[in-house]
């Protein structure tokens, strides 16, 4: 027996019992019952009683949830993801390896975490999110992943070379820092002792060096070993930008520390990039000496000025003064000279002390090194150390010819004023910012690119790649979803009401409102990136089985919160009225 449901022309379909039987070899029906007078859950019922389901129980639910995955957040970034267009750059689809590697993009966000606990959050038995169900993976396993980052690797290039082409062009500026994590293990051939800006005292590291859009969008990346000064890595990026990435005029803006004259002979100028630094404390210092260009009095009225050096031959100087930066700079010297004399007097009255004094020149020594260490106070002081005497006194004289330099800084480029103006030339000097606030976001709550575990130079490279594609997902995202987060979506008409660029960065109305208030404009609350990933995590996928017949399974998310939903249509993202398709192989609807 079965339901048929059989068109009436004008009035509503018939809905038939009927059976199937066999006459003379031939397959014939006869109907036992005319249904079309009930109501439809009892038809619905009778159908898949018929199907081999068992009847429902007074009273019990009709379905029951298998399992729940966190699947918002999940969904998000796969939009987000495709919405970048960084799933084609990377691959087609079917491409395993490309789809393992999209998985751990979403986890880095959603879950940071090692190989081996990403292929458990993957792995479709021990799933701790939808993102294994979504993408259609099944088993997964940790060797899967490294074969995945090998895989990566070998299209490094490829990647930087289509999202520069999207991201960078002729005659624009290109943003480059440096940082470095730490390791750990001694394996890595990579990993070596530097100037470790983790401030992890005794690890190993690397160095990376990130090349950034001028809206910092981030475009590549380098990995280097942990003892490579910061201008040695220029010479692999300048090869990028005009050898890979094939671009004509660029304008390279990165930090004081990375662009020496060494580097301009050498490369820069040969390769013919220009380019937007800043000069150093003690050029400063030379520009300001008596008679030199750099006067006081250029800042009576102004916070920037151009001026012109011998010691720096067809270049533009623009000297900016901070008042603000110069306030404070001037009160943290002065708290640490404060603490340091305080504790330099400790151990003065110790060397007098009447019993027990401190005697020896090597332990005065040893102590009061300690004290003008911490506070790094030394050049400031005239120390007398004997065996049993110490005295000390500041050094009024270059105390105050620092204290005069405070605030200044100087920009230093080599482009003419028909291609930039001053103001121009220290903004982008000034965007330097947007790379330090990538590195901010991969090293520290959202992405945490270490510490690092892998051995092979190899993997850790895949390693810092993933990281930085994870970001570019996540700047994207930001950029959508800036009306939901603390971020300022009104930052450039902000910078634009600014009265200078040596100002500090202002805050836009919407974002002071906004930090006042803790909520949005229309009354929702305001998140940090990190809590509304956590948000959207509560946004579940559910799998279902009808009670009457096992083999009746569905899946369904819940329905999303207000907010919820906000930040899918910002992302451009479609539930699709709330359903999911099931990959378990049983049949769904």
């Amino acid at each position: 027996m079965y339901i048929e449901t059989v068109p009436n022309r004008d009035s509503p379909p018939a809905v038939l019992l009927r059976e199937s039987y066999r006459d003379g070899g031939k397959i014939k029906k006869r109907t036992l019952l005319n249904l079309t007078a009930w109501p439809v859950e009892h038809v619905e019922g009778l159908r898949i009683v018929l199907k081999g389901g068992t009847a429902l129980p007074p009273g019990q639910n009709p379905f029951t949830i298998t399992r729940s995955l966190p699947h918002g957040h999940v969904a998000a970034i796969l939009g987000a993801i495709r919405g970048a267009g960084l799933d084609r750059i990377l691959g087609p689809e079917g491409n395993r390896p490309r789809d393992l590697i999209l998985a751990m993009i979403v986890n880095r966000i959603v879950a940071p975490a090692s190989k081996l606990a990403t292929a458990r959050m993957l792995d479709e038995p021990t799933a701790c999110t939808s993102t294994g169900k979504v993408l259609g993976l099944g088993p997964v396993a940790a060797p899967e992943l490294y074969e995945a980052l090998d895989w990566l690797l070998a299209r490094q290039a490829d990647v930087e070379k289509r999202l520069a082409r999207k991201h960078l062009k002729g005659g624009c500026l290109v943003l480059y820092d440096v940082s470095s994590s730490y390791v750990e293990g001694r394996c890595c051939e990579l990993a070596k002792h530097g100037y470790n800006r983790d401030r992890k005292k005794g690890k190993l590291q690397i160095v990376y060096g990130l090349l950034c859009a001028a809206d910092g969008c981030p475009v590549a990346i380098e990995v280097f070993e942990g003892n490579t000064g910061d201008p040695k890595t220029l010479a692999a990026q300048i090869e990028k930008l005009k050898q890979r990435f094939k671009l004509g005029r660029v304008v390279l803006v990165s930090d004081r520390g990375m662009i020496t004259d060494a580097r301009l002979r050498e490369e820069l100028e040969p390769a013919g990039l220009d380019w937007i630094t800043a000069l150093r404390a003690p050029a400063i210092q030379a520009l300001a000496a008596d008679n030199g260009p750099l006067q006081m009095s250029l800042f009576d009225e102004r916070d920037m000025a151009e001026i012109s050096s011998p010691d720096f031959p067809g270049e533009r100087l623009v000297v900016c003064r901070n008042r603000e930066l110069a306030h404070e700079r001037g009160r943290k010297r002065r708290e640490l000279l404060d603490a340091t004399e305080k504790n330099l007097a400790v151990i003065a009255a110790a060397v007098n002390h009447k019993r027990n004094p401190l005697r020896g020149k090597d332990k005065i020594g040893i102590a009061v090194g300690a004290v003008v260490g911490k506070h790094k106070m030394a050049k400031h002081f005239d120390l007398a150390i004997e065996d049993a005497s110490f005295s000390f006194r500041r050094k009024v004289a270059g105390i105050a010819a620092e204290a005069r330099l405070d605030g200044l800084y100087v920009i230093r480029t080599s482009l003419p004023k028909e291609a930039i103006g001053a103001e121009d030339a220290v903004s982008a000097y000034k965007s330097l910012s947007q790379v330090e606030r990538a590195f901010r976001s991969l090293k520290t709550v959202d992405l945490e690119i270490r510490p690092i575990h892998h051995w092979l130079s190899d993997r850790v490279r895949a390693h810092v790649f993933l990281c930085m594609l994870t970001y570019y997902v996540e700047w994207h995202m930001r950029q959508k979803l800036a009306p939901m987060l603390f971020d300022d979506e009104d930052k450039e008409a902000a910078l634009a009401s600014r009265p200078s660029p040596v100002a500090k960065a202002p805050r836009s109305d919407r974002a002071k409102a906004k930090d006042a208030s803790k909520r949005t404009e229309d009354g929702q609350p305001v998140h940090s990136f990190h809590t509304l990933i956590a948000d959207l995590g509560t946004l579940c996928l559910n799998e279902a089985t009808a009670v009457i017949n096992p083999d009746y399974a569905l899946a369904m998310t819940t329905r999303p919160t207000p907010l919820q939903q906000k930040a899918l249509d910002l992302l451009g993202v479609s539930l699709t009225g709330g359903a999911e398709p099931a990959r378990s192989g049983r049949r769904t609807q």
